[in-house]
């Protein structure tokens, strides 16, 4: 038998569980050119929240009600009736939450990966959130050695990555994250230069202590009134890289800056990118930051839950603000 979630309406804010729902179906059998996964990692990303609604002008088509969960996957091949891929394969691919993913490599997305001492860092350093993190700071916020880089939620995933890679280019890094305990830690174990807690700090007063030059380089994970608040902290040529609107995704409205207009007064280069514009890149990508990973410049840290069954609770923390570094569901058990 095969678990999955499935998702039966489209979700309200965070009230995952009374639209998602566990299931249990017989074991699917590949077709022509798929293959059966035995998922032993899920990695749950902020993103997918847009795949929850029935907006259709996003980044990736809706999920459609009915259908299994779809997200990032690493897995084992059980079954294969690919000529690319064999029994005991390790993959990385967009798969189903299950035990379970029936996969098809012709529609693309789905990587055979090398062993690692943590596999989990390809999802992390050696994926999409790392090669978000990289190609955002060197080609859309183009940061440069002794500039001020500002990453908001920066003690995600991505933002955790952004900070230390902008650190190792050599520049002056400022993180944004919620909680003087997640604060202090980006302080104290990720040496950033300084740290503001959104939600009990003044966010553009603590800007204008921190960096009274301004911001030149913004990686914004967040949007909504953290970038309305930091495009009056920007110094003038600065460069913004959105890669994420985390604290719009479950909104109905949409949200825009207030301060608009400042884009023109401070000639800011605004540019937003998500990482599936440069998955084929990631090859080359990794080869410069791998030997970061490998000299213990970057790292990562992992919010793990056991158990497909708790698999929105850990989905949760996402939008509560209850994880540091990267989540994941561990099904290797």
């Amino acid at each position: 038998m095969n678990r999955f979630w499935k998702l039966e309406a489209y979700p309200q804010g965070a009230g995952f569980a009374g639209a998602i729902k566990l299931h249990t179906e017989q074991m699917p059998e590949p077709g022509e050119n798929q293959l059966l996964v035995r998922n032993l990692w899920l990695s749950l990303d902020a993103g997918t929240r847009m795949w929850l609604t029935p907006r259709t002008d996003s980044y990736m088509a809706p999920t459609p009600l009915g259908s299994k969960i779809t997200g990032f996957i690493l897995g084992e091949v059980v079954r294969s009736r690919h000529t690319g891929y064999k029994p005991g394969d390790i993959v990385r691919a967009y798969g189903q939450w299950a035990d379970y993913s029936l996969l098809n490599p012709d529609a693309g997305d789905i990587w055979t990966v090398d062993t690692l001492p943590d596999m989990r860092q390809h999802f992390a350093v050696l994926g999409p959130n790392g090669w978000t993190a990289y190609v955002g700071l060197t080609e859309y916020g183009r940061a440069r050695p002794g500039e001020t880089v500002l990453v908001s939620a920066a003690a995600g995933a991505t933002g955790m990555l952004a900070a230390q890679f902008a650190r190792v280019m050599g520049c002056r890094v400022i993180g944004i994250a919620g909680g003087p305990e997640k604060c202090a830690h980006l302080l104290t174990r990720y040496n950033l230069d300084g740290a503001i807690d959104y939600k009990s700090e003044d966010m553009g007063q603590r800007l204008s202590e921190l960096a009274p030059e301004g911001i030149d380089c913004f990686f914004d994970c967040v949007g909504g009134e953290t970038l309305d608040t930091v495009l009056a902290a920007m110094a003038m040529n600065g460069r913004v890289a959105i890669c994420g609107s985390i604290s719009t995704y479950d909104r109905p409205e949409r949200i825009g800056p207030h301060n608009f207009d400042l884009i023109l007064m401070k000639r800011l280069n605004v540019a937003g990118f998500f990482s599936p514009d440069f998955y084929r890149r990631g090859n080359e990508i990794n080869r410069l930051t791998r030997r970061w990973l490998d000299d213990g410049l970057v790292g990562m840290e992992f919010d793990v839950t056991r158990g497909l069954e708790n698999t929105l609770t850990a989905y949760g923390k996402l939008f509560s603000g209850g994880n540091i570094g990267k989540v994941m569901v561990d099904l290797s058990a």
